[in-house]
């Protein structure tokens, strides 16, 4: 510990006042003498100069000059001596002539001589073409002497740099700014900018990242050059009086005086500069300029917040390009006359272009990546084509689809509104309505604005939550789902949600654009420097657009204290309320800091984690002042407050901007796909818990990437603002939800998962935030009880002391189900293991009877040379890995697997197996046929991949586990060479073996729940077809796995192997998607951002590495250890950290059902299409309308249900194929239009009742996710069920599922996706309806019935009947 503290107060708090040097003991002698001596030539170089010469601009060239010359040569030499340790050659030589050739040589000849032993090799450095020197140094040591920059790029900037702090730091000194010993603290100031150049500050206090930050080494010289810079323009600005004073609020601006005074401030700012790189209060640079870019574009132009410096430049060039675009139009709206009730044309011009543009930039995000990407797909889609090559049967993503579709329908909506709303507000200002009526008509809206404020952003959130006002102990307004003890279906739609809604949407189009344009009007002549006017409208119609929560607070203040309270302060309206929404952002994030440390601090609950917080805890109290003022600071200019350690002392940090992190770390997934395949086999990756269960928040991403934005506009989280933090608890799932961005109509967050198993600490944090305390009845020391639907005293004083609420207890999102069952106990006994051998092997005969490829391999002349022994009458197959205890055809009398044993167990199910095949490929009443052969040596070569796997050891449990997880994840070895002939066609392991393997776990899962269901052939054929078409069975380490989860699929299922803590494990993981509830936690923001940089200041500056230091112990008041584990890698450890993800309000079905459908010109193509059908289309049916009159149509009024987390409008529009069937066609069907030419040509994507319905999209390479393709699957199923045999006739197969037609039950639809969260809507045609409406259609000659269901679950079914 010791040793630890003197390495910190070394290489943190004296390299940091210096810039760099340290005396570190570790080193050797020449390093810390050549450290020292640079130091000091850099510290007396300038203040020799400075006292000895006269000060001229000469002395300071000449200054700058040598400086220049020397850093040249420095980094020359470093860069030439690190070219040599990457290309150069060693030269080795034996002891004896290393010694010899030393004594002879001089010194000079020798670089660089170590005071250790000589090493027995040097390297050749090339001074001159003719001419080396021997070097005895290696690149551990180069490194401790001097940083490394890689490029020549980063070397010649290092020396512009050095030079430039030189000059201009000299410069400062010859105007005389410093007196006394200020000189020599300046002089040490421009050595330590200097010195880090050569060798830096490492860690660095602002630092983000472990090891070498090559970026923090600029920082300070940078920062010391634009301080100098600054300096010098506010003196001479100060001096020369060249700037007009303005006069705000009684400060007078850019006076000689206030010029000045900021000029001496600097001064002193720049003297600190040790001090203040010692606390890390300046970031580094490319933060900084983000920060500064995204500070400027949110407070003084009214954008949101940005997620890169990339995008925080894109968004403020874009402000200041609209803003100029504006300034023409205000400068001549303002010069041109004004009467007492008239409006000048050009200023209503302005206005309406000034609205148009706000709603405009409020609708976009601040990423340029997607719509980048958008505009390259049309414009240049050639280079959309030009992916890096992907596994072959790696699903498409279809995120980015998606969000290009979203922008392309924001864009398109645009087109639309922005011309509209600029001609309306055009309208409205021309016509003086805001001159006309006032000053009551100011008054009316200031009230509504408030009232509504009030309603919608205070006591509509209140009376939803979960305790409102910390009194009452239930909320008032509750959602459906709230008394449901597990949630089946999608959130309801609540008649509070809609009026929510419809009030956000009054108050950001109606009621703000009024009162910013009213104010526009009346006071545009007033306000002092007019160019302020397009700033303070930009930014409040911007704000109302994106974040109208916080609006009426700062209105209503606004409208009290500058009319009612301090009139004579006002600067006319407008720029009151612009300069009181810059100074409400600051006060609110000050009040935020003042909870947060409040309670951290609060005695009563404090939770010491180690004994340095009991030590600090009482020095804490008296510097109550310093801490106030360090929230000021920190408020002010948007930096954390941390607690140090984890304790009650609180300092400030550098800013930072509202996405925090400067990295961007995104979790990847190990699978086979990104590790060797001597990996996969023998280390197993994606073993680890952690990463296989990050995909379920991926998952969990990706659905609150559809539904967030919608969610936040219903108020199913309350209220909301930029840079909130959330926590989403549910019974394994436990993420926080950070919300970076809020547009109009959309979000941008990140989610960070936490383990599933969480340490101690995490798990009692997970408790504070689930437990109720409705029950408490406690009042101080006593428990006298509580009044009806009311808190106790103790519990409503205990919830206002919590750095967090809970917003909601029963928030619906669409995920899976995890059910684990231990494999072991479930293999036990040798009967259950029997059990899953016997489905093993009917697995496989399912599997080759289904196969396309069967006919192929029953004629293949090798695999039939191959597997002839096995039709001699005496052949058996006595391999040890068949056992009697769990082979059911094990012969005990010939001690092995005969084929007559095979045939009496299998060969019924072999028989049954073709029967259900298309077409029929031979009798299989004898054992001697092709088909059963072929049958019993996959059979025989399975089960003896599972003994070789199993290491032979059947008998014992663990290796046959072992065994059987080996061939689930597809690690077949072929040892046996009675088994080579496999090799033939890979297919007969990869589409029959695998998939059987599989299968059979399934199957066996199965028989717990229906021992005796499974005996019939018939249910079983069809149990193994549904789960083939409805389940992925596979490893978890299979991208496949990851592509089917993102893809919705239904069911899942894996054996997954566990090795962790001591512990192996085999569990069989079932997945089943449904919908989740999950409780809604809101966090105080600042204390999330407070505990993120104290821990980032532990780990990285102050290193302790101490796994179970006192910061992440828990503390139930702030959730310390969930908010510090879900920091990014490896200073916390999350499982997931996803990547900054946009949700848009188009993509959630119930918002648009509340606020409809965007505005844009393909909706108002078809609106109007549909208006002049109904009108042209006379003796018809309004539902007709669709198809331009008298032509065939498809009601699309069916109750279509659709999830949240697909929508309707991703759903690709089916390939419809038909397939022919086995048996023979009805005569009267033959005679009909084709399937495929009524739903393919009649009937258009827009007027199916199902092509918007919800359905699962089709995946390529179904051989991923099933051992046979869908493709293959036998669409005829022959009449071998009970009551089934009447024949069968059209059958219809599409990527949606099957329809068939057969004789006695009609034109089957599409089979419904069973289980619960299915979104396939099911299509059901029947021949008579008696109660039926119907409609004739001359073109197609048939007619199109419509039938309601029978319950209002299934959709509507459409019948189609022969008219002949």
């Amino acid at each position: 510990m010791g040793s630890q503290a003197l390495q910190i107060l070394r290489q943190g708090v004296w390299a940091s006042l210096t810039g760099g040097w340290y005396v570190d003991p570790h080193q050797s002698t020449f390093s810390n003498c050549f450290h020292l001596y640079l130091w000091i030539f850099l510290l007396a170089f300038p203040f020799l100069l400075y006292m000895a010469l006269p000060p001229s601009l000469v002395v300071a060239g000449v200054y700058s000059a040598v400086v220049a010359v020397f850093f040249t040569a420095i980094k020359v030499v470093n860069y030439r001596l690190h070219a040599m340790f990457d290309l150069g050659e060693i030269v080795e030589k034996k002891q004896y002539d290393l010694d010899h050739e030393s004594l002879q040589e001089s010194q000079e000849n020798t670089l660089m001589i170590e005071e250790k032993a000589k090493p027995k090799q040097y390297y050749r450095f090339w001074v001159l073409p003719w001419k080396w020197l021997r070097v005895r140094y290696d690149r551990l040591a180069l490194l401790a002497l001097l940083d490394r920059n890689r490029r020549v790029g980063e070397n010649v900037f290092a020396v512009v740099l050095a030079s430039l702090v030189a000059f201009l730091g000299f410069l400062l000194l010859l105007q005389g700014f410093f007196r006394d010993i200020w000189v020599f603290q300046f002089c040490l100031v421009i050595a330590s900018c200097q010195y880090s150049l050569l060798k830096s500050v490492q860690p660095d206090a602002a630092s983000p990242m472990h090891g070498h930050n090559w970026i923090i080494v600029y920082s300070r010289p940078v920062y010391f050059c634009l301080c100098c810079v600054m300096i010098w323009i506010f003196d001479l600005s100060g001096r020369s009086g060249s700037l007009q004073p303005f006069s705000l609020y009684g400060v007078t601006f850019f006076s000689a005086h206030f010029l000045l005074s900021v000029r001496d401030m600097l001064t002193v700012f720049a003297l600190c500069f040790p001090v203040i790189f010692l606390f890390g209060l300046l970031p580094q640079v490319n933060t900084f300029v983000m920060c500064l870019l995204e500070q400027i574009d949110m407070h003084i132009f009214g954008g949101t917040a940005t997620t890169s410096p990339l995008s925080s430049l894109f968004s403020l060039i874009r402000s200041v390009l609209v803003a100029a675009l504006l300034y023409g139009l205000c400068l001549g709206a303002i010069n041109a006359p004004w009467g007492d009730a008239h409006v000048p044309v050009l200023f209503s011009v302005f206005c309406g272009l000034l609205l148009a543009l706000s709603y405009h930039l409020s609708r976009q995000s601040s990423d340029p990546t997607i719509l980048w990407s958008l505009v390259r797909s049309k414009l240049l889609p050639e280079l959309e084509n030009r992916t890096p090559e992907e596994p072959p049967l790696e699903i498409k993503d279809p995120l980015p689809e998606k969000l290009r579709n979203s922008v392309k329908e924001i864009l398109h909506s645009d087109l639309v509104m922005c011309p509209l709303m600029a001609v309306i507000t055009f309208a409205i200002s021309a016509s003086t309505v805001f001159i006309a009526l006032q000053p009551a008509l100011s008054l009316v809206l200031y009230t509504l604005a408030g009232v509504v404020g009030f309603i919608t952003h205070y006591l509509l959130p209140q009376l939803r939550k979960q305790l409102p006002w910390f009194c009452l102990a239930h909320p008032v307004l509750r959602s459906r789902e709230y008394s449901q003890f597990e949630v089946r279906d999608a959130a309801q739609l609540m008649w509070f949600e809609k009026l929510y809604a419809w009030l956000q949407c009054v108050e950001k189009y109606f009621i703000y654009p009024a009162v910013v344009l009213n104010s526009l009007t009346t006071e545009a002549r007033s306000v002092g420097p007019w160019n302020i006017i397009i700033l303070a409208g930009m930014k409040l119609l911007r704000s109302s657009f994106c974040a109208p929560s916080q609006q009426y607070v700062m209105l209503c203040f606004t409208t009290l204290f500058f009319q009612f309270d301090y009139p004579r302060f006002s600067e006319t309206f407008l720029i009151d309320y612009y300069f009181m929404s810059i100074l409400f952002s600051k006060m609110w994030d000050l009040l935020y800091k003042l909870r947060f440390v409040l309670t951290y601090i609060a005695p009563w609950q404090i939770t010491w984690g180690s004994a340095f917080h009991a030590f600090a805890q009482p020095f804490a109290v008296p510097h109550s002042a310093v801490l106030f003022v360090q929230a000021i600071f920190s408020a002010l200019f948007s930096t954390p407050l941390n607690p140090v350690l984890g304790s009650a002392v609180f300092v400030t940090s550098y800013t930072r901007p509202v996405k925090f992190w400067e990295r961007d770390y995104n979790t990847k997934r190990v699978d086979h796909s990104n590790t060797r395949l001597a990996t996969q086999l023998d280390r197993n990756p994606g073993a680890d818990d952690n990463n296989l269960n990050s995909i379920f928040y991926e998952h969990l991403t990706r659905s609150l990437q559809h539904s967030l934005c919608g969610d936040l506009l219903l108020g199913r989280w309350g209220n909301y603002s930029t840079g909130d933090c959330f926590i989403l608890a549910s019974d394994y799932l436990n993420a926080l939800v950070h919300i970076i961005e809020i547009g109009n109509g959309l979000v941008t967050f990140q989610l960070r998962g936490l383990e599933f198993r969480g340490t101690y600490c995490q798990q009692r944090e997970v408790e504070a935030i689930t437990e109720g305390v409705e029950e408490d009845e406690g009042c101080c020391c006593c428990e006298p009880g509580h009044l009806p639907h009311m808190l106790s005293f103790n519990a409503a004083f205990g919830q206002r002391w919590l750095a967090w609420e809970v917003a909601a207890t029963k928030y619906v999102l669409e995920g899976y189900s995890i059910s684990d069952n231990n494999a072991a106990s479930m293999l036990q006994v040798f009967d259950l293991r029997k059990i899953l051998i016997t489905y093993y092997v009917k697995s496989i005969i399912y599997y080759v009877s289904r196969s396309s490829k069967l006919e192929d391999w029953l004629t293949n002349e090798t695999i039939q040379e191959a597997l002839r022994p096995c039709l001699g009458s005496n052949y058996v197959d006595s391999d040890p890995t068949f056992n009697l205890n769990i082979d059911e055809d094990y012969d005990h009398r010939a001690s092995g697997i005969t084929p007559s044993s095979f045939c009496m167990v299998y060969l019924d199910w072999i028989q049954y197996c073709n029967s259900r095949r298309q077409t029929k490929t031979l009798e299989t009443s004898y054992r001697y046929s092709p088909l059963v052969n072929l049958c019993f040596g996959l059979c025989i070569l399975g089960r003896r991949a599972l003994g070789t796997a199993s290491h032979s050891m059947s008998a014992s449990l663990e290796p046959f586990l072992y065994g059987l997880h080996a061939l689930f994840k597809g690690d077949f070895r072929i040892t046996s060479p009675r088994d080579e002939w496999v090799f033939a066609d890979m297919d007969l392991l990869n589409r029959v073996v695998a998939p059987g393997v599989r299968m059979s776990l399934k199957l066996h899962q199965d028989h717990f729940t229906s021992p005796d269901e499974y005996e019939d052939p018939m249910v079983l054929y069809d149990a193994i077809t549904a789960n083939e078409e409805k389940m992925l069975i596979s490893h978890e380490g299979d991208p496949v796995w990851r592509s089917a989860i993102l893809a919705n699929m239904p069911s899942l299922l894996a054996l997954r192997h566990i090795m962790d803590d001591g512990s192996d494990e085999y569990k069989i993981i079932m997945l089943n998607k449904r919908f989740l509830s999950f409780r809604v936690i809101k966090v105080n923001r600042e204390c999330v951002r407070g505990l993120w940089a104290g821990q980032q200041q532990e780990l990285v500056f102050l290193r302790n590495r101490n796994p179970e230091r006192g910061s992440i112990q828990n503390a139930k008041q702030a959730l310390r250890n969930m908010i510090n584990s879900s920091c990014d890698q490896p200073i916390g450890y999350p499982i997931y950290v996803s990547p900054l993800t946009t949700s848009y309000a188009g993509g959630h079905s119930q918002l648009r059902s509340v606020w409809g459908g965007p505005v844009s010109p393909h909706n108002i193509y078809t609106w109007l299409q549909k208006g002049c059908g109904a009108g042209c289309n006379s003796g018809g049916n309004i539902e007709d309308s669709d198809c331009g009159g008298g032509s065939t149509s498809i009601s699309t009024n069916p109750a279509i249900h659709t999830t949240q987390s697909t929508p309707a409008s991703s759903v690709p529009q089916p390939h419809i194929t038909t397939v022919q069937p086995s048996m023979g066609l009805l005569t009267s069907l033959q005679r009909t239009s084709s399937i495929q030419g009524l739903l393919g040509q009649q009937l258009s994507s827009s007027q199916l009742s199902f092509s918007s319905s919800v359905a699962q999209p089709a995946l390529p390479g179904p051989e991923r996710f099933c051992p046979t393709s869908l493709l293959e699957t036998t669409v005829h199923r022959a009449g071998q069920r009970a009551g089934l045999g009447q024949g069968s006739g059209l059958h219809y197969e599409s990527h949606f599922g099957k329809w068939s037609f057969s004789g006695r039950k009609g034109f089957n639809g599409l089979a419904a996706v069973e289980g619960e969260g299915a979104t396939v809507q099911t299509i059901r045609t029947q021949v008579r309806m008696p109660t039926s409406r119907f409609f004739y259609s001359q073109r197609t000659n048939c007619s199109v019935i419509i039938e309601r269901a029978e319950k209002s679950t299934y959709p509507k079914s459409v019948g189609v009947r022969n008219n002949y």
